[in-house]
């Protein structure tokens, strides 16, 4: 594809396929714990299994060359999409069973696993349609329509549940109808993908994104100049967050005796999922537009800091137990903020760790290492929020912060990446 083919009908596809992207994601880490939560399942099980789920995102570097040797980018997506349609359908179906556990997870690992190589597949035809230029431009545009994916389902798609809970007095059958609900919404995007995504991947452009064999993908992702640095400091930018979103939810939900602030189903949906999650996306955006203007190295280091800063106000209210509206959301809209206009510096980030040949596949290996660091500490979050309580547990949070800033002041990166310059956008 020429530079003057690319960053053509951007504003049609992008939307749909990422918004759709999404949905599985938010829905597998996050609306999980909200449901086990009200289905009785404890803190320490939520933490450890759902975290998890993690894994195929973390294990998806082995099989994303797979991805870039066989078909398209395009025609990987849509056959993962229908895959998690399906999958969100079982778990549904299988909620009022007897060992409900074991099956939904069963479930959610087949959701989990389509979804990572939908990820793989999506950002690897982000990154051969679009500019280098355009690809920093759509990182802060691309974010509302992932985050509105985040409001649909950590927020409405909860809410539902909690009317559900309501209306039914039946948490299982009101979980249940919520995630039939899912697939349907799931199936029925991908059929707008169907639609929407253009058929681009044809000719020199395919062959130019394709690795020349398995390991040389594997190879040349690791002999990156810095690599070391780059990883660990993957590993550790999200270290405090990352134990955080395990039990920011079951924080809202647990009773007061229990350190919580007891608050409904529909409140959490309301407050985390849809007020949260708007912040995100106005966060994500303006981390985008900013990079694109000035570069990455000038944005770096006050977007870790907005990034984890805001996790104090947590422990304050941990800590005072406050159940005060205006403080939750207040605290909720200044973590989600931080955390969407931190997230901008980071996907550039990996960006530019996966340039060059196999981009795919390298940028696949990247966000590997990027879920690895949200897993490990996701799987011990509700073990250490047992052993501390919610106060001990937020301060310890805000503290696991430390390490990504010892390791930013090695970091090297192209100083005008993502940078605007003054020639004209393709």
């Amino acid at each position: 594809m020429s530079e003057v083919q690319k960053d053509k009908g951007a504003w049609a596809w992008i939307p749909t396929l990422y918004f759709t992207q999404g949905i599985p994601y938010i829905l597998i880490v996050t609306v999980s714990v909200i449901m086990y939560k009200r289905l009785g399942i404890s803190n320490a099980d939520i933490g450890l299994y759902t975290s998890w789920l993690y894994l195929p995102w973390v294990l998806k570097p082995l099989w994303s060359p797979i991805v870039d040797l066989n078909g398209t980018k395009r025609k990987w997506f849509l056959g993962m999409q229908l895959i998690i349609s399906l999958a969100f359908l079982g778990i549904g179906l299988f909620l009022p069973s007897n060992a409900f556990f074991t099956i939904t997870l069963a479930f959610f690992w087949m959701a989990a696993f389509a979804s990572a190589t939908t990820d793989m597949a999506s950002d690897g035809y982000y990154m051969i349609g679009l500019t280098q230029k355009k690809q920093s431009f759509f990182i802060g545009l691309r974010s509302p329509f992932y985050r509105l994916a985040m409001v649909t389902g950590q927020g409405l798609l909860v809410i539902f549940a909690g009317f559900l809970e309501q209306k039914y007095g039946d948490n299982t059958k009101a979980w249940s109808y919520t995630m039939i609900c899912a697939a349907v919404l799931m199936l029925l995007l991908t059929i707008s993908n169907f639609f929407a995504a253009p058929k681009f991947e044809t000719g020199g452009n395919k062959e130019a994104e394709k690795p020349s064999s398995f390991l040389q993908v594997f190879a040349s992702f690791f002999k990156k100049k810095q690599i070391g640095i780059a990883l660990l400091f993957i590993l550790t930018y999200r270290l405090g967050e990352s134990q955080l979103v395990k039990m920011a939810s079951p924080f809202l939900l647990d009773t007061k005796d229990v350190g919580g602030l007891a608050y409904s189903t529909e409140a959490v949906g309301t407050i985390y999922g849809t007020v949260g999650v708007i912040m995100l996306s106005l966060g994500g955006i303006v981390g985008g537009i900013l990079i694109s203007r000035d570069g990455l190295k000038k944005w770096m280091l006050p977007m870790l800091l907005a990034l984890n800063l805001p996790n104090a106000f947590y422990a304050l209210l941990a800590f005072t137990q406050t159940s005060n509206l205006v403080a939750v959301v207040g605290t909720v809209v200044l973590e989600q903020f931080g955390y969407g206009f931190g997230f901008a510096a980071f996907l550039i980030y990996l960006i530019y760790i996966a340039e060059g040949i196999s981009k795919t596949s390298h940028y696949a290996i990247a966000t590997g290492f990027m879920a690895l660091g949200m897993m490990l500490p996701g799987m011990l979050s509700g073990y250490i929020q047992e052993w501390l309580g919610y106060d001990g547990f937020f301060l310890w949070v805000v503290i696991a912060a430390l390490p990504a800033f010892l390791v930013l002041k090695y970091l090297k990166y192209p100083e005008d990446y993502g940078k605007k310059t003054t020639t004209n956008d393709a």
